[in-house]
């Protein structure tokens, strides 16, 4: 097995592979670097005769809070992506169905954080285990634009992504669960075993007839047009960062840092780092 850097890659149970991202001090952050390791990881897994299904994880507290805004994400991407306008939104979009199109079934297991690119990261895999209080959403809609991969509205309906969209909200595991975006939820001290629990029954399947059993889902939703709506969703993402207030928001990360931009960004809201600690 290859050795990396940003994640750690494990076998946990029979025919199970495991990708723990692997930035803790970080916060698992989505650099260029570490999404490079993850789609090799990924995509050699599905090539494995030996792995039937592979879990993506966080270590340390949290899943991931998103993608590495102290990094030019413009430099060094994973795989090829079309230049111009619009390329990182079309990028992640096409790094998602990167993981849509594998063969085997990829599962995510999302604890703590799970924001902006940590969101669109869950939401490719094919299924999705969350802790009870865990914490998901896209607070970028506040400062910069709506999701890259504008998967909402396709995992919970128009309602449900519509508040997220307008407010920058997380939502908890539970509420995760029960809108669709996550199958599942969980206290955080059993997420890691139920979690291999269903590893393991979706091991159980042959791969030849579990690649067929993934696509014919991924038919049915592309039939009602989720890869043009993903695809069409980068245009907005793309439009959304020539307004006056991402700029503004812009320029204030360029000459404060990335820690008091987003101090700005939430403190009306109460929550992301203004979030008053228990027991404060």
């Amino acid at each position: 097995m290859a050795d990396y850097q940003y994640i750690v890659v494990d076998e946990p149970l029979d025919r199970v592979r495991r990708i723990t991202l692997n930035r803790p001090q970080k916060r698992n952050a989505l650099s260029n670097a570490l999404r490079s390791e993850l789609f090799a990881a990924l995509e050699a897994a599905d090539t494995d005769a030996a792995v039937a299904v592979t879990i993506i994880r966080g270590a340390g507290p949290c899943f991931s809070a998103g993608y590495d805004l102290a990094s030019d994400n413009r430099q060094n991407q994973p795989f090829h992506t079309a230049a111009g306008i619009g390329n990182w939104p079309r990028h992640v979009a096409e790094g998602c169905f990167r993981i849509w199109d594998l063969a085997k079934p990829v599962i995510g297991q999302v604890h703590g954080h799970c924001l902006a690119g940590g969101s669109e990261l869950a939401a490719a895999c094919d299924l999705v285990y969350v802790a009870d209080d865990a914490m998901i959403g896209y607070p970028a809609v506040r400062s910069i634009s709506p999701p890259d991969n504008q998967f909402y509205p396709w995992l919970m309906g128009m309602r449900g992504a519509m508040e997220l969209m307008l407010t920058g909200d997380t939502m908890s595991g539970r509420e995760a669960a029960a809108s669709g975006f996550a199958n599942r939820s969980f206290p955080a001290d059993e997420l890691e075993a139920r979690t291999l629990d269903m590893a393991a029954r979706v091991a159980k399947i042959p791969s030849d007839l579990q690649q067929i059993n993934k696509r014919a889902v991924h038919r049915q939703m592309e039939a009602m047009g989720l890869r043009q709506g993903i695809r069409a969703g980068t245009e907005m993402q793309a439009l959304a960062m020539y307004t006056e207030s991402t700029q503004a928001w812009l320029a204030q990360l360029l000459q404060k840092g990335l820690k008091e931009a987003l101090t700005s960004r939430d403190a009306s809201f109460g929550d992301g780092r203004t979030a008053t600690k228990p027991g404060a």
